[in-house]
């Protein structure tokens, strides 16, 4: 049975658009047709359904540098995204899943543009022996997809600049990403870029099924008009989708302030301090008692633990020198 296809492509670079999109195709388009949805972001970390984003990346620079911090519903690492990067995702109903099908296309596609990439493990495309490619994937009763990023002319030294993380005592749970030797496409065929990669994708999608479709162009007012695409986009925007879904990690702090040694001990599980322990010389046990009491259950974000270092101040106006040493110890520690 000739299956229908579906094209879809993104004119939006927001990423947490592209990402509820996604979702909205796995969990809301039919999952009779073989779907292909091409898109790109602007300056983004992507971090796996499970992985810890104080650990994976530097959210102090990505906020000041105003990139994005996306996390996205399958697993894997962390990647980071810019307007160089290519994405892909094919939606497929569970009995016609292929998965070398999909690389097959795009394997083709990139043939076309006189690049022979191979496959490498379950997930990653090489050209010789550098990563071009990775891919992840999800699968449910009745559909399944799979996504992955082509790096066209990606700025590699942003890599460094945002997915190496700072060196805080993070003791995490959750999977840590693993980095490789990667290339530009560009590098093997200088004059690609997003537009050509997609009509080569486009193509050899057609091609393989024996179809050709008309491609649909995505943009900011189907948000407007689709409330369900709007509660997926709400969802990838929040705070507590993109850091609450952190696994369980601990977090120690230790310094030495005019008025005593502080070492406290966070227990963070689904972005909130679930326990709190602290040692310390301090005389004023008073304000130790109080600070543990107050951080519990909290939100672990700077803004949050600001915010209750000033009402403690406001308490007792013989804290407010120990709540301004820690604000600002805090700031250069807790980074996000």
């Amino acid at each position: 049975m000739q299956r229908k296809l579906r094209i879809l492509i993104s004119n939006v670079t927001n990423p947490w658009f592209n990402l509820a999109t996604e979702d909205w195709i796995f969990h809301e388009l039919e999952p009779d047709c073989q779907t292909l949805f091409l898109w790109r972001n602007t300056e983004t970390v992507v971090i796996g359904h499970f992985q810890n984003p104080w650990v994976e990346c530097k959210t102090d620079k990505m906020e000041e540098d105003g990139v994005y911090l996306a996390r996205r519903q399958s697993g894997g690492g962390a990647v980071f995204h810019d307007l160089g990067n290519t994405n892909f995702t094919f939606l497929s109903p569970k009995e016609d899943y292929d998965q070398q099908a999909n690389f097959q296309i795009i394997r083709h596609a990139l043939k076309t543009l006189g690049i022979d990439a191979h496959l490498s493990g379950r997930n990653d495309m090489l050209v010789g022996e550098k990563k071009i490619s990775g891919s992840a994937f999800k699968h449910k009763n009745d559909r399944c997809f799979h996504h992955g990023t082509l790096l066209v002319n990606a700025n590699m030294s942003k890599l460094s600049d945002y997915l190496q993380p700072h060196p805080l005592k993070l003791a995490a749970k959750g999977i840590k990403s693993v980095r490789s030797r990667v290339a530009n496409l560009v590098e093997f065929n200088p004059n690609v870029n997003h537009d050509i990669i997609c009509q080569a994708i486009i193509a050899s999608f057609c091609e393989y099924y024996g179809q050709d479709v008309a491609v649909e162009i995505l943009d900011e007012a189907q948000l407007s008009q689709n409330p369900h695409l709007n509660k997926f986009y709400e969802k990838m925007a929040d705070w507590h989708w993109r850091f609450g879904k952190t696994p369980e990690f601990t977090h120690q702090l230790e310094t030495r302030f005019a008025w005593g040694i502080i070492d406290l001990r966070l227990n963070i599980e689904q972005a909130k301090i679930k326990e709190v322990t602290i040692f310390s010389d301090a005389l004023d046990t008073q304000f130790i008692f109080a600070l543990k009491e107050a951080l519990l259950g909290q939100d672990y974000n700077l803004l949050t633990l600001t915010e209750v270092l000033q009402k403690l101040a406001q308490q007792n106006p013989a804290w407010k020198g120990y709540c301004a040493d820690f604000i600002a110890f805090l700031k250069t520690e807790v980074k996000a």
